[in-house]
């Protein structure tokens, strides 16, 4: 990827000999560092090396009557100011200049300090623009022909403040294995930035989910990206999210790929192991005959901070773990704790964020034999 910015933009911060030198340094960093649970070979899922963000946030700068997109500066001092970001896709790469030219000639940058972009690879985009002042029926009036100008979908933000033009979603094509997966993304809620590294995730998933002969549990499943998916494998599927907005998108999400075999339970992992072990009764869970399920398989995505003692002891009832994590630290901790009743037999390194620290594991855990 060549960017004029590196070295001075805090978006990227591993970048010297390019982007395949980067992930051999990834991959060695963690090869050590999962080297005491894992002793195979980590499977590795590439990223585009530019072009491969489809949402994106950047601070809106103004220097006299100018306004500018900025990052924050690598050192963490000041800001950086841009004219494009070759992280992002195609779309939000052409849309960036025209968008902050309509801003200045409808007039409606005053107190904008921040742009978030959402966008589909068919080029469906939700442009979240955020203000530090109250927006009214002219700044509708405005953006609405800036959205229709542009082909866009445009979110005004202020504090307790959500107005949309258009709507505030876009619809995702994902393509898992020659099959599509349709979801709808809104804006301001959690979405796969890298769209092409979550479609190898998926795949990695469902292939590492066969052989099973029973239900599937999901904890933390968000709007539905592995849930969907698997539900075309599995008899049926539980799965939890403690996020209302997400479960209401994931319920969106199993009707557009006419899925029937989801039940999805608005609680958090903790409670709903909880609920299971029946340490209290929970309102949400009335309705769902958990003795019907034939639960042979755990899938796990957790947040950053990924599990705790009890939920790890919890996913260990289970013959087959399958976890995704976005970070590799709180993976160690929870292997520590899983390895005692279970083997690592699969890892795989996804790059979901080139040209940083970060990358996603994948691992799956047998039961171990007696």
């Amino acid at each position: 990827m060549q960017c004029e910015y590196f070295g001075e933009c805090g978006a990227c911060r591993v970048y010297e000999d390019g982007y395949e030198a980067q992930l051999t340094y990834k991959l060695k960093l963690n090869k050590d560092r999962f080297e005491p649970f894992y002793k195979g070979d980590i499977s590795v899922y590439k990223s585009p090396e530019s072009n491969y963000r489809s949402r994106s946030e950047f601070k809106i700068w103004h220097e006299g009557d100018n306004i500018h997109y900025a990052m924050n500066h690598l050192s963490g001092k000041g800001v950086v100011l841009v004219d494009e970001c070759s992280q992002v896709n195609i779309h939000i790469v052409s849309l960036m200049p025209k968008l902050l030219q309509s801003i200045k000639e409808k007039g409606i940058g005053f107190k904008l300090f921040g742009a978030d972009f959402l966008s589909a690879q068919s080029g469906e985009i939700v442009v979240s623009l955020i203000y530090h002042r109250k927006l009214d029926e002219e700044w509708q009036q405005k953006a609405r022909l800036i959205a229709n100008e542009l082909g866009i979908y445009i979110i005004g933000r202020s504090r307790k403040q959500k107005l949309v033009i258009g709507q505030d979603y876009i619809t995702e094509n994902l393509n898992v294995n020659g099959e599509v997966f349709r979801f709808n993304y809104i804006e301001n809620s959690f979405t796969q930035p890298n769209t092409q590294v979550n479609e190898q995730m998926i795949s990695w998933a469902l292939e590492h989910a066969q052989g099973s002969n029973g239900d599937l549990l999901e904890l933390y499943c968000g709007a539905g990206n592995f849930t969907i998916p698997f539900a075309k494998k599995f008899n049926k599927v539980l799965a939890t999210e403690i996020s209302k907005s997400s479960i209401n998108a994931a319920k969106i999400n199993m009707l557009l790929n006419d899925v029937e075999n989801i039940e999805f339970v608005r609680m958090s992992a903790e409670d709903f192991v909880g609920a299971l072990d029946g340490v209290r009764e929970f309102r949400r869970m009335k309705g769902i005959d958990i003795n019907s399920y034939k639960i042979d398989t755990i899938f796990i995505d957790p947040p950053r901070s990924g599990m705790d003692e009890v939920s790890c002891s919890f996913a260990s009832r289970y013959d087959n773990i399958l976890y995704i994590s976005c970070n590799p630290e709180s993976l160690v901790r929870d292997l520590e704790l899983l390895s005692k009743t279970h083997e690592a037999v699969s890892m795989a390194l996804f790059d979901q964020f080139p040209y940083t620290h970060h990358v996603e594991m994948g691992v799956k855990l047998l039961r171990k034999l007696k």
